[in-house]
């Protein structure tokens, strides 16, 4: 028992030890790619504000915190989960994830995530004002994630994820890594429903561009008239993944029987841009029905912030190991309409 507490121990330390390499950094904003990483997915965790690393369980922490994941199970093992988001100006995100629970050895979960762009216009050097044709390019990341209970009140997981960007005839892939401690205080007194999680995100090495339409033929400077054009690949710029380290706390106040309020708080460390404060409740009546919101803030910067409050609801059903869970989520916006998304979970 005290080995696993060591070790769980040493997880948080390296986390909070990484958090001094991965400092805000105003300066940098926008300088990182594959930014689709940071969308969220899932209703209950965008409802919530994204203040879901200490408070997330099962098949949707995988994306929050993948030590998650291994909580609050039940007598199910497996689980299975689906969202769709609607994005800014027709594009989206969709996600699916199915998880399973085996007693001693941990909990496994794979994902795949797609971010879509719907059609785009085809304009190129020779045709600016457009040949015709459309496109639509491709993000997709595809995801392994294991968890496991160190003790009743400690987990730990890790997440390893491969990014693939696609526009026409160029892409770039990469590879990424999330880990994550979640702690229950747990037992009967007055902080028995305290919990905490820190999470280290999209850690992994530099991506970049290649492809037959980083290809050019001319001549070169000087040659005769009758020279033959000679290939060439324009070099495109590599770029680094947005990585964050993510600190929060939540508090669950059971009153009346069957109520539940968490109350959450949370703490965004980003390597490319400024740190975010996320504020975020959840109302449950029987683990039923819920109710939530949130709010998320950019903490001392000239940078406008377009994202606002979350709203969101939820109506689990369950039967013996059988449960049945749809969500929705809105996210207010200073553009466009705002985003809207859609979750439904089985387990079993």
């Amino acid at each position: 028992m005290k080995m696993l507490k060591l070790v769980a121990l040493l997880c948080v330390v390296s986390l909070l030890g990484s958090a001094s390499v991965y400092a805000g950094n105003e300066s940098k904003t926008g300088t990182a790619g594959a930014y689709e990483l940071l969308i969220p997915v899932g209703a209950r965790g965008t409802a919530l504000g994204g203040t879901a690393v200490a408070s997330m369980t099962g098949i949707e922490a995988i994306h929050w915190n993948p030590a998650g994941l291994a909580r609050e199970w039940g007598e199910s093992s497996v689980e299975a989960m689906f969202s769709h988001m609607n994005y800014f100006a027709e594009t989206s995100m969709d996600y699916a994830a199915v998880g399973w629970n085996a007693e001693g050895f941990g909990t496994v979960g794979i994902f795949v995530r797609s971010f879509g762009f719907g059609d785009i216009q085809e304009t190129t050097e020779q045709d600016p004002e457009g040949t015709g044709r459309v496109f639509s390019p491709s993000f997709m990341t595809f995801g392994l994630s294991y968890s496991k209970m160190l003790t009743d009140r400690i987990s730990v997981g890790f997440t390893g994820k491969f990014v693939n960007e696609q526009i026409l005839r160029t892409s770039a892939s990469g590879f990424a890594l999330d880990a994550g401690v979640v702690y229950y205080v747990g037992g009967s007194g007055a902080l028995s429903g305290l919990h905490f999680g820190v999470a280290l995100k999209n850690i992994g090495p530099n991506m970049t561009y290649t492809g037959e339409d980083l290809e050019r033929q001319t001549t070169a400077p000087g040659s005769p008239t009758n020279a033959q054009p000679q290939a060439f690949s324009i070099p495109a710029q590599s770029f680094e993944l947005p990585a964050s380290f993510e600190l929060a706390v939540g508090y669950d106040a059971n009153f009346a029987s069957n109520n539940r309020l968490t109350l959450m708080a949370q703490f965004q460390n980003m390597n490319f841009g400024n740190d975010h404060m996320r504020l975020g409740a959840e109302y449950a009546f029987s683990e039923m029905v819920f109710l939530r919101g949130g709010y998320q803030f950019i903490d001392g910067s000239s940078e406008r912030y377009i994202f606002g409050g979350t709203l969101g609801a939820g109506f689990a059903y369950t039967v013996g190991t059988f449960r049945f869970v749809v969500d929705y989520a809105y996210q207010a916006t200073d553009v466009f309409q705002g985003t809207n998304t859609f979750a439904l979970r089985l387990a079993f």
